[in-house]
Formats: C-alpha cells, structure tokens, sequence
C-alpha cells in the first residue's frame, strides 16, 4: 500500500464530501479513490468512513484520525515548499488573514505596494472577522484586534488598541458634554451587541476603574453601523482609534472624558492584556522571510504612534 496515497485519498475525500467529488478535482476515477481508503482501512484495522448510497461521513475512528492525517499533509507541503523557496526566501505563496473593517480601511490599501516592491510574492488574502485555525487553514499570517488569548502562536505587535467615547458635535451641542465617567449613564449611547451576554463600558485613569451601565437606541454588532450612527449624531459611541481617527481628525466626532482610557468589559472583569494590533503566525513561520518582510512593511506603514492616533489628544 502507498500510505502517502492513501491519506491524500482519505483527507480528499473527506474534505469534498465524497469520493466523486474529490476524483473529480483530483481528475482520476473514483475507483482508484475507493482502493486507496479500502487499503488504509484495512492496514488500521478499523473504518475511517460510513458510507451510503447518498453521503459519506466519518466513523468514530475516522474524526479521531483525519486531523492527524490533515496535519501530516500539510507539515509535508510546507516542508517542501520550503525547502523549495531556501531558508529566508521572499518568494511564493503568502496566506494572509485579515479583520473586514480594519483590512478596508488599513492593509488592503497598502498591499499594492508591497507587491510592487516584491513582485515574487504572491498574496492570498482571507478577509474575516472569525478566528480562523491557521494551521488547519494554512495561513501564513493573521492579524488580530485586541488582547490575545494564550496559544501556542507567536505575535508581533503592530500598533496600540485604544478605544474613544465620541459623538458628532450635533449631539454634544443637543445633550451636553460628558465630564465624568458616571455622566454616560444619562445619555443615549449605542453599544455593541456580545453574544455572551451584557457587558459595560469601562473608563481607567491613573489606576482607578469606573463601570457604567449604559443604554441607548441601538445595539448592533457591527462596529461600523455604530460610527455611522454617531456620525448622524444619534448618541455617544464606543470605537477603536483606528475605526474613527480620520473622523475625529476631521471634526466629524469628538472625543469626550479626556484623560480616561476606555473599554469594554464584564461588570467587575479586571482590565485587559496588551489589547493591541497584532500579526499572529505558527513557530514554524518564523524564519519565513516572505512574512517577516509583510509584517515589517505592516509596522512600517502603521507607524508609531500610528498614523490614525495622531490626531487625538491623551
């Protein structure tokens, strides 16, 4: 038996939903498909697949084997693609993923140059807003937004998180200015909706934490709906610098409670790591000299402070 074929068969197959589907993108008969998964169930000694007139799925057997099987192919395709490009080579496949709203507004629009300025790089850019598996989706970098779960992963920061209370100035010169913390529990504010249940807006200065309970007409999601809203001048908002820092620049919104750092938390939740922009890769990224070079060209173009924070005070 091949066993190195017979995997490729077996993660084929489960990865298509089918032996038909995954000969036909291999573009080979089914049958040598059929004959590669028999013979490796029969070297295990157990069945990897159910199989039916209409589907095939895995056995017991086969969810605890496939993502050893997927891992083995792809430890495999990375080694010699690696072997391939030499050790700090900037050429090749580069698998990014990006956050929506932050890779609209601050990496897509600085990619063209990148591969203006390394043309044997190829980008293939994942955009989502879901904590995607790197290792099981083969990406080679993805950047995060705000404090970082501990993970086998290593991360560069790339630029600061900070959050602002703002309003556009129709609001504030309808409803008055915030001075302290407390003052937000009367004004409308439109809050961002979490799916694990209520949280609240917390404000730190030199050491001391205030909680407030806010509420206003909207809850949403969408941190882009809650800047349109504010724009509109509809209530007080609670936004990444990197989100609204043109706006502020620009007058649009103000900031309010100067002085006070801002966040989102749990009712009585201790204050966040390092809640910042960060490029995640696996250990064995590290010497890749393609995401070195993005992750550098990212920094560079970012700044420090970055350039979306220049325009605010505190």
């Amino acid at each position: 038996m091949d066993m190195f074929a017979a995997l490729q068969a077996f993660v084929a197959v489960v990865d298509e939903g089918g032996f038909a589907p995954a000969a036909r993108r291999a573009g080979q008969a089914p049958s040598s498909f059929t004959r590669h998964v028999d013979a490796l169930e029969a070297a295990l000694g157990t069945r990897l697949l159910a199989r039916s007139t209409r589907q095939v799925s895995l056995t017991e057997a086969g969810e605890a084997y496939y993502p050893q099987a997927r891992a083995i192919l792809d430890q495999l395709a990375e080694a010699n693609r690696a072997l391939r490009e030499g050790p700090g080579a900037a050429r090749g496949l580069l698998r990014l993923s990006l956050p929506v709203t932050f890779a609209r507004l601050h990496v897509t629009p600085w990619l063209p140059a990148f591969l203006a300025a390394h043309p044997d790089i190829t980008l293939d850019v994942v955009v989502t807003d879901t904590m995607l598996d790197l290792a099981a989706q083969r990406i080679d970098v993805a950047v995060r937004l705000g404090a970082l779960d501990s993970s086998s992963l290593l991360a560069r920061r790339l630029a600061p998180q900070r959050r602002v209370v703002c309003a556009s100035p129709a609001y504030l010169a309808a409803r008055g200015t915030p001075q302290v913390p407390q003052d937000l529990a009367s004004h409308a504010c439109l809050t961002f909706a979490f799916a694990d249940g209520e949280r609240r807006w917390r404000l730190s200065r030199d050491g001391q934490h205030e909680w407030v309970r806010v509420a206003g007409p909207l809850r949403t999601n969408h941190a882009d709906t809650i800047r349109e809203m504010a724009l509109a001048g509809a209530g007080l908002a609670l936004l990444p610098t990197w989100l609204v820092g043109e706006d502020v620049a620009q007058g649009r919104l103000c900031p309010v409670l100067d002085g006070w750092q801002a966040d989102v938390a749990r009712p009585g939740a201790s204050p966040p790591g390092d809640a910042g922009i960060h490029a995640l890769y696996l250990p064995d990224r590290r010497g890749m000299g393609k995401v070195r070079l993005l992750v550098d060209f990212l920094a560079e173009r970012f700044g420090s402070p970055p350039y979306w924070d220049r325009g605010l005070n505190g």
